[in-house]
């Protein structure tokens, strides 16, 4: 008997036995792009926005703030413990709008801009209305905070602002155009005499 020799038979041309473990290998255009994976496409023309971004209270889009604030004072105290020596910082902050409205804020910070900034919102609370007719205060008046006294009067149009220190600051940031004012104690510290200034903007009354 002859053996019959068999042919090796390719895959694909009728041959019984094939291999069903055969994968194509990946050529990379299968694959699906990251934005249909969960991720997010990338930022450019065109391209959609992340989330987070252009919200309200951020970039173009914030308000602007009205109020102008000052650093009148900043100063640095310490404080002993029993542990040793803490230094903070103090800062005095005064907070106005130009339109009437005024405001003094004095806090502690364990740096300078934390201090600023806390003094700045405490500012923007303790808001007071200051009585303005024609551009200067309606009448004279005259206020004292502990050793610091103060005095103020009105003057005509085109004066402008007869007064130095903390009184000016706080007139210019009332919206005062013209004002004229005095110190009358001795004192030089810078906080008391804002303090004495709000406290104789506080008693201004509307001429009747």
């Amino acid at each position: 008997m002859t053996e019959e020799i068999k042919k090796p038979v390719s895959p694909g041309q009728g041959g019984e036995e094939k291999n069903n473990e055969f994968k194509p290998m990946p050529t990379g255009e299968e694959q699906k792009p990251a934005e249909k994976q969960g991720g997010f496409k990338p930022v450019g023309k065109g391209g959609p926005r992340r989330p987070g971004f252009g919200r309200a209270g951020f970039g173009k889009d914030r308000p602007k703030d009205e109020f102008e604030t000052k650093l009148l004072d900043l100063a640095r105290v310490t404080r002993v413990t029993g542990g040793g020596k803490r230094l903070r910082f103090r800062a005095v902050v005064i907070a106005g709008d130009k339109k009437g409205k005024i405001g003094i804020g004095i806090d502690k910070g364990r740096d300078v801009s934390q201090s600023v900034e806390k003094a700045t919102r405490r500012a923007k609370k303790n808001l007071i209305s200051v009585v303005i007719t024609e551009g200067t205060i309606s009448h004279e008046v005259e206020a004292k905070f502990g050793p610091a006294r103060i005095l103020l009067k009105p003057q005509l149009k085109g004066r402008g602002l007869v007064a130095g220190g903390a009184v000016r600051t706080i007139c210019e940031l009332a919206g005062i155009k013209n004002i004229s004012s005095k110190i009358l104690s001795g004192s030089k510290n810078k906080l008391n005499n804002a303090r004495a200034t709000i406290e104789a903007l506080r008693k201004l009354k509307a001429r009747s």
